[in-house]
């Protein structure tokens, strides 16, 4: 049997962002005699595996929607010149026979970002020719007559894109980030208290923990704002060029010394062994990783509706959701959530909705998604 050529378009591939995460752990757990596995991309981070053939795809660009658009041209007749089986986008670019939606609807993402921008801000995104140009590619590849399904990390996304493009629900397959949960853990009590210990926080305190990058996004603002009314403390893992506005947010409401800033890790299970909880009531995101990883090391989750994530949670088993900008809602959630050392319940509850979500599973999923892309050819 002669082996399926499978080719993944990804612009720049970084190990450590969540679209990558999900190609890695679908590339090894395809990773058999079956497949022939193919990168196109424009940059590569990392050693990619010997038997992974790469295709650079690297024009030349004069800002972002010439790299946007070089980049699609130029992987477009990539993929035409070499014929593939398949070919699994995760750029919006027309002609893919899947397309992997990891950062959802831009529509709809500016549409929730105009919740929290001044008026002028508004009036620059929509006369932005940037913004314009990402919204016509989205456009153009959902009513691709090519496009035979779409890969959705959350129902949420699947409804917005529905919604937005009218794209027929058998197009559609909703298969969820795989988490290693045998590396995400929950902290015994020594490791609790030697991770608290090394971050300087009181052992007796109840920490929540924030994770990610892009902080106007992901809700540090309306965290800080709801963690100012309690006592609890939140550590922030992440970067963001605004950093200083939340540190001086944090002094204005006078919790400073409870919101620690510590910056991108490497290695986040130490942070998530500190804490009680996560904190991210991100304003759009399709199904952040991180909420896999603190759920799997047994911490609750608040977040809000217009997250993925949210549909793992049960208000009041697995942690609170509510609006990414109702500061009473996330204060009353963070008051509600217990110390993980005095009713493990929630955590425990919140571990257990994660288990199903097993790179095996990831990969069973896909590979039934692709036998039924290559008899629709």
């Amino acid at each position: 049997m002669s082996k399926v050529r499978l080719a993944i378009v990804r612009q720049k591939y970084r190990p450590d962002g969540g679209a990558e995460r999900f190609i890695s752990r679908a590339l090894e757990a395809l990773d058999d005699d079956s497949l022939d596995l193919n990168i196109i991309t424009r940059s590569w981070q990392g050693d990619p595996k010997p038997e992974w053939h790469l295709h650079i795809c690297n024009p030349k660009k004069w800002g972002r929607i010439s790299r946007e658009r070089g980049f699609a041209l130029a992987a477009r007749e990539c993929w035409q010149r070499e014929k593939f089986d398949i070919v699994q986008s995760h750029e919006r670019i027309a002609g893919c026979d899947i397309f992997r939606a990891g950062d959802g609807v831009h529509r709809v993402w500016l549409e929730q970002r105009a919740r929290i921008v001044s008026p002028a801000q508004k009036l620059l995104t929509a006369l932005s020719p940037y913004h314009r140009y990402v919204m016509a590619a989205e456009e153009e590849m959902f009513r691709s007559p090519a496009l035979k399904k779409i890969i959705c990390n959350s129902l949420m996304v699947k409804n917005d894109i529905m919604r937005c493009f009218q794209v027929p629900e058998e197009k559609f397959a909703v298969i969820y980030n795989a988490i290693d949960a045998q590396r995400f853990q929950p902290a015994t009590p020594a490791e609790r208290q030697q991770s608290r210990a090394a971050l300087n926080l009181p052992a007796d305190a109840k920490v929540f923990i924030y994770v990610g990058s892009g902080f106007e996004r992901k809700g540090l603002k309306a965290s800080v704002s709801a963690l100012a009314a309690t006592d609890a403390h939140l550590l922030v893992v992440g970067q963001d060029k605004q950093q200083a506005h939340y540190v001086e947010q944090a002094r204005a409401l006078g919790c400073e010394k409870r919101i620690h800033f510590v910056g991108v890790q490497h290695n986040v299970i130490p942070y998530y062994h500190a804490a009680d909880a996560l904190m991210l009531p991100t304003l759009y995101d399709p199904f952040p990783n991180v909420i896999l990883e603190a759920m799997a090391c047994g911490l609750p989750v608040i977040t809000s509706f217009t997250c993925g994530g949210a549909e793992f949670i049960v208000d009041g088993e697995q942690g609170y959701v509510c609006d990414a900008l109702d500061i009473a809602a996330l204060t009353a959630a963070a008051q509600a959530v217990p110390v993980r050392s005095q009713d493990p319940r929630m955590g425990e509850a919140a571990r257990e909705r994660v288990l199903p979500c097993s790179p095996q599973q990831l990969a069973s999923q896909l590979h039934a998604l692709y036998q039924q892309v290559l008899r629709q050819a």
